[in-house]
């Protein structure tokens, strides 16, 4: 009697054979390319360490020359020390960013531009304040302020030697942010004035209250025939309407010199450009003063 054979449960199947062929076959694939793809990072890592060690360490990329443009307040000198920057240093060691910062530093410079110039040159392109006015503020120095009426430095008549800027009183500082400035109705009357082209360069000196306005010394242009000692005078303004009260300053002025031509002027009061009142003082007699209403 023949005996019925069983079948084996310890012995996969075809089918199972097969996809444990499968598996095992995806499984190796995988290992392999993960060892490929860290043999290929291993590879790039050390191909940018040489190319580092090569870049920072050749002497091709030393520097060896710095332009320097825009510079006419602050020297040459006075940037490269700011900016720490020696010939001979690696150029992509440098942290361009860190170099600008140190540079805007210096008081004169409103902007800078710094690039490399490959394999070894910088080229540092500067923008500088532009003073506008000297302002006067008690118990502190003087200050220079900017055509856009921002403070900058603290004026020094010896080393910044500038010349025919007017001299502001009457403005005080505000911290805002940790900086200090200046604002409000009385300022921005003296910003309008300072920015007139026709008259910036002719004001010595511009007062401001916070009550009447500004006054305003100019040079003695008025007169046709002005004194030889004389300084300029005085004209009240008051917050606005500057150009008008300009033109009438010229209209008197022809008056006084058709009607009065041995007197001349000394002050004037525009305040109001409907009712103006002026100073007028002989030639020969420097002490007598009279006041006549226009």
């Amino acid at each position: 009697m023949n005996k019925k054979i069983k079948e084996n449960r310890y012995k996969p199947e075809a089918g199972e054979t097969e996809a444990m062929e499968t598996d095992s076959g995806f499984g190796i694939d995988f290992c392999l390319k993960c060892i490929m793809i860290v043999a290929a990072i291993s590879l790039i890592s050390l191909a940018s360490i040489f190319a580092y060690d090569f870049v920072t360490q050749s002497a091709f990329f030393r520097v060896k020359s710095i332009e320097i443009t825009g510079a006419s307040r602050a020297s040459e000198k006075e940037i490269i020390d700011l900016a720490e920057l020696k010939i001979g240093a690696n150029i992509f060691e440098l942290n361009l960013f860190t170099v600008k910062d140190r540079i805007v530093s210096h008081p004169w410079v409103l902007s800078a531009e710094v690039k490399r110039d490959l394999p070894s040159g910088l080229i540092i392109t500067l923008k500088e304040q532009q003073p506008l006015a000297v302002v006067k503020i008690e118990n502190l120095a003087d200050i220079l302020i900017n055509t856009e009426g921002r403070p900058f430095k603290e004026y020094n008549p010896q080393t910044d030697k500038i010349e025919g800027l007017p001299v502001i009183s009457g403005l005080d500082l505000t911290a805002r942010n940790d900086e200090y400035l200046f604002k409000g109705p009385l300022f921005n009357s003296m910003m309008k004035l300072l920015n007139m082209r026709s008259l910036s360069l002719q004001l010595h000196r511009i007062d401001g209250d916070h009550n009447t306005g500004l006054s305003v010394r100019v040079k003695d242009i008025f007169n046709p025939e002005p004194m030889a000692e004389s300084s300029g005078f005085e004209i009240k303004l008051g917050f606005d309407n500057f150009q008008n009260k300009l033109n009438r300053a010229k209209t008197i002025s022809a008056y006084i010199d058709k009607n009065y031509p041995d007197r001349v002027i000394t002050a004037m009061d525009l305040f109001d450009i409907e009712k103006a009142f002026i100073k007028t003082k002989r030639n020969d007699a420097l002490h007598h003063t009279i006041e006549k209403g226009v």
